[in-house]
């Protein structure tokens, strides 16, 4: 077996079952998840009906860099959302469909790490855990860098040593991120940029969050969007990965892309044919819809809104948490450590939570997730109501 299978830590929602493991919580209280980002919100009735309908392709073998349609409908949402120049974005050189932004995020570290060379992968903390795993499977090693609130919640790029930056192969992003919802502006990621300029290192940017924000007037900066405005207009070293789960609640359909530096693409592509990962044809006919219609995203949005809302209302007399600048989560820090906080808050109200340190690791002296949980408000507004007020009767009998 490939040793490095063995550098993984168990996900999450292992250790999570494990933490709630021999709990009965009372019987009269339904149980309510905000432990997994799952959305909740109905999917677009039109993908449904274009799947229903159709049979098209069945007979043959998709193209694993997808159809032309497909391709350049990303390419055209790729302009329109982050004004970029027209025709900035190439469909055939800078775009390649993936089945949804996890496997991509994976199998991106596999193709692009050069194992002979000591690499080392840079990730926020805490993080997705596919970045760590990638690395681990790549034959790098990760550094984290610590997301805390004296950092605004984005990682301190200043901070990292030189010596860091000179072994750095790849650098995951996640903004907004997961689970801080923290936003990086196009100065901080062109500050990253020319510091892959520098170092030669490719920036993978995670932004499948990127359509969930409250201020319609302000939607989240993108890696492609700073790449252009700083002159970098080749995308050289800037990788960008979207999905259309958390955009357009089809987080079963599996659609995703990845775009940006076209040399990069082309070795991703060579890597993903002998993979075998090609996008199901009709799923690549939902996806052309999905990604030229922005009334279901925006009507998303505007559920979210009312949930932040009317959670937020609820728990901030009693618990230190913020709205974050994106995203569906918040990240509260807890008055006791995060795993006896959801721990309690199960056994006492039936409300299940993720604790924070399963999301990060220790490094640099702290684990930056220990008194802090994450709460995914994907549920409906009357659960995401009831489960407030049920964490603050919690807190206010510790």
């Amino acid at each position: 077996m490939n040793p490095d299978l063995r550098k993984l830590q168990p996900y999450p929602f292992e250790k999570l079952a494990a933490l709630k493991n021999g709990i009965t919580p009372p019987a009269h209280l339904p149980h309510i998840a905000l432990s997994i980002g799952e959305p909740k919100h109905a999917a677009p009735a039109f993908v449904s009906e274009i799947i229903n309908q159709s049979g098209a392709g069945l007979s043959s073998y998709p193209l694993t860099r997808g159809s032309d349609e497909l391709r350049q409908s990303i390419a055209d949402w790729l302009m329109r959302r982050f004004q970029l120049p027209a025709a900035s974005v190439d469909a055939n050189r800078h775009v390649l469909p993936v089945n949804g932004t996890r496997e991509a995020l994976f199998s991106f570290a596999q193709a692009v790490i050069d194992r002979s060379n000591n690499p080392l992968i840079l990730m926020p903390n805490p993080f997705y855990q596919i970045y760590e795993g990638a690395a681990f499977l790549s034959g790098a090693e990760p550094w984290f860098m610590n997301t805390t609130a004296e950092t605004g919640f984005l990682a301190d790029i200043d901070a990292v040593p030189e010596d860091v930056w000179q072994r750095c192969q790849l650098i995951y992003l996640c903004s907004p991120g997961n689970p801080t919802g923290a936003v990086a502006g196009v100065a901080q990621l062109g500050k990253l940029i020319e510091l892959a300029h520098r170092h030669d290192f490719i920036i993978a940017s995670d932004e499948c969050y990127s359509e969930i924000y409250f201020d319609e007037s302000t939607p989240p900066a993108g890696l492609l969007q700073a790449s252009t405005a700083m002159g970098n207009k080749d995308f050289a070293r800037c990788v960008v990965f979207h999905s259309l789960s958390k955009r357009s609640n089809l987080p079963g359909m599996r659609s995703g892309f990845v775009a940006g530096d076209a040399n990069v693409l082309k070795s991703y592509l060579a890597y993903r044919t002998y993979h075998g990962s090609a996008m199901p044809p009709y799923h690549q006919l939902a996806s052309i819809a999905a990604w030229n219609d922005e009334q279901h995203v925006e009507e998303s949005r505007r559920l979210y809104v009312e949930k932040f809302n009317a959670v937020l209302d609820i728990l901030s007399p009693v618990l230190d948490v913020n709205k974050p600048d994106a995203g569906f989560y918040l990240w509260p820090k807890t008055p006791i450590p995060g795993d006896q906080f959801a721990q309690g808050l199960f056994a006492q109200q039936n409300v299940t939570v993720l604790p924070g340190s399963y999301l990060s690791r220790e490094a640099h002296g702290i684990n930056p997730g220990q008194d802090r949980i994450r709460m995914a408000l994907v549920a409906p507004l009357q659960e995401c109501i009831h489960a407030a007020q049920r964490i603050r009767r919690f807190i206010e009998v510790l």
